[in-house]
């Protein structure tokens, strides 16, 4: 559970972040927001996207589509619902202030739920697959899509280095995908079934972890 000092001082970035994210971020990470909400949606239309933040995928979904965005901070949701306002997004059903390590929705919920490059910046991610994981609907996906930290050999060594500045500008190269991997293991209810590179360079991947019937 994310303590109340941390939640404070990453609400504190976040609204930094707010006013610039789009710029920084909207083009270069497109391709891969595309590709997990289309396997978001693959399992079916009432899709959680935890971590929502400006609400850069929620034009994405298709329009039969029942999308219930969260994200500790308000800055970015305020922005996320001008978007929607905006452009008449009607399939984005809520957007709501809440910690993705505490949930407040029902157990099964959800036919899917996709957490967009902030698994690897929880504080506690393993907290927050377990919140992922019960309010999934039994043989429903979590989809994450992310840059994963290279397990070894010459580039993991760079990684590492260059590991503070990733960090800064909101990835982890530290963060390995073999630490989701070995949590879906211990659960005994999950199970990663696709691991795939993306756009640009593979430099992100989408990982889906299905939960079993």
């Amino acid at each position: 559970m994310t303590d109340g000092v941390t939640t404070v001082l990453m609400r504190k970035a976040y609204a930094r972040w707010a006013p610039i994210y789009d710029l920084v971020y909207d083009k270069l990470t497109e391709p891969a927001a595309r590709a997990a909400v289309n396997a978001a949606v693959a399992c079916g239309p009432k899709v959680l996207e935890a971590g929502v933040g400006t609400g850069l995928s929620l034009g994405y979904y298709p329009m039969n589509a029942e999308v219930y965005g969260v994200d500790l901070s308000e800055d970015m949701l305020r922005r996320a619902q001008e978007k929607v306002d905006k452009r008449g997004l009607t399939h984005v059903k809520s957007l709501q202030v809440m910690d993705v390590t505490r949930l407040g929705f029902l157990d099964g919920t959800f036919d899917a739920v996709t957490a967009q490059f902030i698994i690897t910046l929880v504080p506690e991610p393993e907290i927050a697959l377990d919140e992922f994981m019960r309010v999934l609907k039994p043989g429903g996906d979590i989809v994450l899509a992310n840059h994963w930290g290279q397990p070894s050999g010459p580039i993991a060594k760079v990684e590492e280095m260059v590991s503070p500045i990733a960090k800064a500008i909101g990835w982890s190269s530290a963060f390995k995908a073999s630490r989701v991997e070995n949590w879906a293991r211990r659960t005994g209810r999950m199970e990663v079934v696709e691991m795939r590179s993306l756009s640009p360079g593979g430099f992100f991947k989408l990982m889906r972890i299905k939960k079993k019937a």
